[in-house]
């Protein structure tokens, strides 16, 4: 971005940058508003600008403001000959580097090359570092406040031995963060394995699990050790506990107060030393009630417990991941470059998910194979459109939004009580009135029960 407001020498540096995606701007208000619709990495800033282009009280101005708002932003201040002292305070400021008038393009050209390479390097120095550090956790995309939280749980106790009991709905993604909790323990070269506990017959699942002898029953033609001998040393993920039924639940208590298994037919006895983390989507303190579910299994396994929220319940994060989902099958399936449309973002945001994280990403993989365009509306991901008004980027509108709804929301609590409305919001009775100007309540607070808010205004 170019900030000058000199016309002649505006058009001068588009051409010295014509190997550059090139905008200009030429006070304060085009250069902040061009900043933040095109986010530039690299800025020439004439610190002599209007209102008072003999002074550079406005370049610096702005300066702060750039900073402020996109600190990696690389700024090269130009100044004048003789106005050393302000470039000098540009550079104290966070300026790059500046550079003195008369503007020679084609040097100024080669400073603002060397200032994108940087830029660009810093860029992936902080990618690979941001890549490096979640890279056990590979595939977890936590934005929201609630699955950060989940994700520190998980660095915690990760380098424990601790049994861990994963709690969440199907789809939430328990499996991931099993294979979290291993990849960042010591036992990370060592084997991750998996069973489902709902996936297999109970009449297959002990021999699954302990392994068995040779003839132990029809078909056992050899001796097989089971999957809690084969994770020896590593981390064994038993998935859906709660479908584990009682007679096994029973052999698996001893193995985890033993660290010993007997294989099916057998009687001799295996030490394994294996860490053990188990998930289910169910109540397991219901099963337990009910008695589908041992209490000393339960504590046995939930040393610690992680409870994993729903989609639903994750601030914001549905956007953020059918975003990440799209980019992954766009790559998958070999097509060109796709993007939502607005209608779709509103009804990823909008919709419930009932299916969780596996939902979202079946819904996007068969609308990119299904979509011929470039452009994935709210019907490719068989979702309703236009269900209901999006939340306002803009943050006078959403303070507009939660400030008009407390107010109404307080006065309805009240009964119409003005005095109560405003205690109950902490504020005075001048300070409720002005609100209730300010956003022309008047009619919404009387339909709240709250006529002294129309008639008896102070």
């Amino acid at each position: 971005m170019v900030v000058e407001d000199d016309p002649g020498l505006q058009k001068a540096l588009r051409w010295a940058f014509d190997d550059f995606d090139v905008v200009t701007a030429e006070d304060r208000k085009s250069a902040i508003a061009q900043l933040r619709l095109h986010e530039p990495s690299v800025v020439t800033l004439d610190l002599g600008l209007p209102p008072d282009p003999g002074s550079a009280t406005e370049g610096l101005a702005i300066l702060k403001e750039i900073l402020a708002l996109a600190p990696d932003t690389k700024v090269i201040v130009v100044t004048g000959n003789s106005d050393h002292e302000n470039a000098v305070r540009a550079i104290g400021l966070g300026a790059w580097l500046f550079f003195q008038k008369p503007v020679d393009a084609k040097l100024l050209g080669v400073i603002v090359e060397r200032a994108f390479n940087l830029s660009e390097l810093e860029r992936e120095n902080k990618e690979l570092s941001r890549r490096d550090f979640n890279e056990p956790m590979a595939g977890i995309v936590a934005t929201s406040p609630q699955m950060l939280e989940v994700c520190e749980t998980v660095r915690k106790v990760a380098p424990t031995d601790a049994s861990t009991l994963l709690l969440g709905e199907s789809g939430t993604g328990k499996e991931l963060l099993a294979r979290a909790l291993h990849d960042l323990s010591p036992r990370a070269e060592q084997r991750f394995v998996a069973i489902n506990c709902a996936a297999i017959p109970d009449t297959l699942l002990e021999s699954e699990l302990f392994g068995y002898e040779k003839g132990a029953f029809t078909g056992a033609a050899k001796q097989t050790p089971g999957n809690i001998e084969y994770a020896n040393g590593g981390t064994l993920f038993l998935d859906e506990i709660g479908d584990l039924p009682l007679p096994l639940q029973a052999k698996l208590l001893r193995f985890l107060q033993e660290r010993i298994i007997v294989r099916v037919g057998g009687r001799k006895e295996i030490s394994v030393d294996v860490r053990v983390v188990s998930a289910t989507h169910q109540q397991l303190d219901e099963l337990i009630k009910s008695g589908g579910f041992r209490e000393d299994l339960y504590y046995r396994l939930c040393e610690i417990s992680v409870n994993i929220p729903a989609l639903r319940e994750r601030q914001g994060e549905s956007a953020v991941l059918v975003n990440y989902f799209l980019s992954k099958e766009i790559e998958h399936q070999n097509k060109g470059p796709m993007t939502l449309t607005q209608d779709a973002l509103d009804a990823v945001n909008a919709y419930n998910w009932p299916g969780n994280i596996r939902e979202l990403a079946n819904r996007v993989k068969r609308a990119v194979i299904m979509t011929d365009g470039k452009q994935i509306t709210a019907q490719a991901l068989e979702l309703e459109a236009n269900v209901g008004s999006a939340m306002p980027f803009n943050l006078r509108e959403v303070r507009k939004e939660a400030e008009s709804h407390a107010v109404l929301r307080a006065l309805s609590y009240a009964k119409g009580n003005v005095s109560q409305a405003a205690t109950l919001l902490g504020i005075t009775r001048p300070t409720f009135y002005a609100l209730v100007n300010k956003y022309n309540l008047g009619q919404g607070a009387a339909d709240s029960g709250a006529e002294e808010v129309v008639s008896n205004k102070e």
